[in-house]
């Protein structure tokens, strides 16, 4: 079966980025890049056990620079948003109560990928507890994002490609009809002028 192509050949652009390209993806939480790593695994692009461990690396590395924001800079920070202190003050609640479910769950929570390990900086968790915490929680998500990935591009990949063609032919038969429209739109206007 052939590989799909999008307008730009996604192919060429993950064998020569794959890694950087998860790399990045991953330091920045970008889930979708990680998902189109997935399936360049299973298009044998990639290779499973590198993609999860350079996401974890990614995942890692941007969550604790988030971390450290928040550790450093939280008060500054959290000041300028004070609309936002009722949810602040809550998620500093469910920290202080369930302190290994929140770090190892907060890179699957929708809207608090980014702001939550900066509030979790910001609350009395010890940095050395963050850091393991996360090791779990980035190999948890890494691999789950992967691997979804991989089995989403055994199911997406032929419809794609299937899509792709159907879509060439939809797009023939729709300038056929455009360039039939206009001809025909022509010759009765020429056929009124006589």
């Amino acid at each position: 079966m052939k590989q799909f192509t999008l307008n730009f050949n996604i192919n060429t652009f993950i064998i020569q980025y794959g890694y950087l390209a998860l790399f990045i993806g991953s330091l920045i939480e970008g889930e979708t890049i990680i998902l189109i790593g997935g399936i360049a695994v299973n298009q044998g692009l990639l290779n499973f056990y590198g993609s999860v461990i350079v996401v974890i690396i990614g995942g890692f590395i941007g969550d604790q620079f988030l971390f450290w924001i928040g550790r450093i800079y939280g008060d500054k920070i959290f000041k300028k948003f004070n609309q936002y202190n009722y949810y602040i003050i809550k998620l500093h609640n469910l920290i202080h109560k369930y302190p290994n479910l929140i770090v190892i769950g907060v890179r699957f929570m929708y809207g608090l990928r980014i702001i939550g390990p900066i509030i979790i900086g910001n609350s009395y968790l010890r940095s050395i507890k963050f850091m393991i915490l996360n090791v779990i929680g980035t190999s948890i998500w890494a691999t789950f994002c992967i691997t979804i990935g991989y089995f989403s591009g055994a199911i997406i990949v032929p419809w794609i490609y299937k899509f792709n063609h159907s879509l060439k032919i939809v797009f023939l038969i729709s300038i056929f009809t455009i360039l039939f429209i206009f001809l025909l739109n022509f010759f009765i206007r020429a056929y009124k002028k006589k």
